[in-house]
């Protein structure tokens, strides 16, 4: 399932899974030390700092996973001097789990907490998949407060659907079928997903996908409440940051695959030429799994961006 027809179909397919929720916990190995952001209506976000007095940077993770997916690129930074902080959006991960609170204004003020309550200055904020939308809407509502670069890696911060303006969109019909995945068997849904369209593991990579790399990214997925897994496929798909993108003033740098099935490159491509001074760096025939498939390249130019 490597094309993007496959991923119409793909989705779809789940329309057809009978309804019986496989619920499952998995603990995530984390590192350095961790506690907890209690946002401004009272949730609790789950944080990693990897410490140090270097230059930070707080990185949002993917949908359906947990700050987890960035650990290696986590590790690779803080030995290279710099202060990472990684954070469970609100529903994944080890995060409280609110019946609400699954849109952007929401998830750009719970990032706004923890910029706030770690102390960071002048921070660069790396949006993954759907974190760049959080990434986006964070610049736009909180006018870039204390950040100082912005990094998007196949980030959901155009406009994910399509429609008459925007038919480099995915159609909606896509989305209807993900939620029904999510809501039916889970595990099994999220098992084919993972494999088959985010990491897409029959394409060539640097770093081969293999089942225990799908195991990884499962575990992380399954902790998430179903409730948030399908609420956020409508608030990544169905938010329009096209007219915010002019609010990113800081220097910005898109890394993208050129094969990715869930985010499109041309949807990466439109990001990058919305931001005024944007860097666009394309992973030729890379998939929507940069961070795991590519992570070293992945974590050079984030280095090498983050120094510049």
């Amino acid at each position: 399932m490597s094309t993007r027809r496959s991923f119409l179909q793909f989705s779809l397919g789940a329309l057809a899974i009978t309804a019986t929720a496989v619920i499952s916990s998995h603990r995530a190995q984390s590192q350095g030390r961790t506690f907890k952001v209690v946002t401004r209506d009272g949730t609790g976000l789950f944080v990693k700092d990897t410490g140090g007095s270097g230059r930070a940077v707080v990185m949002t993770h993917a949908w359906p996973l947990n700050a987890d997916i960035w650990d290696y690129q986590a590790m690779q930074l803080s030995k290279a001097g710099l202060r990472v902080i990684t954070y469970d959006r609100r529903g994944f991960g080890r995060s409280d789990k609110p019946a609400g609170g699954y849109d952007f204004d929401t998830f750009a003020d719970d990032l706004a907490d923890v910029i706030e309550q770690t102390g960071v200055r002048d921070a660069t904020l790396v949006g993954y998949s759907m974190g760049g939308g959080e990434v986006v809407r964070y610049l736009a509502r909180h006018r870039g407060r204390h950040v100082a670069k912005a990094c998007l890696v196949g980030a959901a911060a155009h406009f994910l659907m399509k429609s008459e303006n925007n038919p480099i969109g995915i159609d909606g019909a896509v989305f209807e079928g993900i939620k029904q995945g999510v809501q039916g068997d889970r595990k099994a849904y999220l098992t084919g997903l993972l494999r088959d369209v985010f990491l897409d593991a029959r394409r060539p990579s640097t770093h081969s996908v293999t089942q225990e790399m799908v195991d990884s990214t499962l575990a992380m997925a399954m902790q998430a409440s179903v409730a948030a897994t399908a609420a956020c496929v409508d608030a990544f798909a169905k938010t329009d940051f096209r007219p915010e993108l002019a609010a990113v003033k800081v220097p910005a740098l898109v890394l993208h695959g050129t094969s990715d099935i869930p985010v499109p490159f041309a949807i990466g491509k439109a990001t990058a030429d919305g931001i005024a001074g944007s860097k666009l760096i394309e992973y030729r025939d890379a998939s929507h799994g940069i961070v795991l498939t590519e992570r070293d390249r992945v974590t050079r130019d984030l280095q090498a961006f983050i120094a510049s």
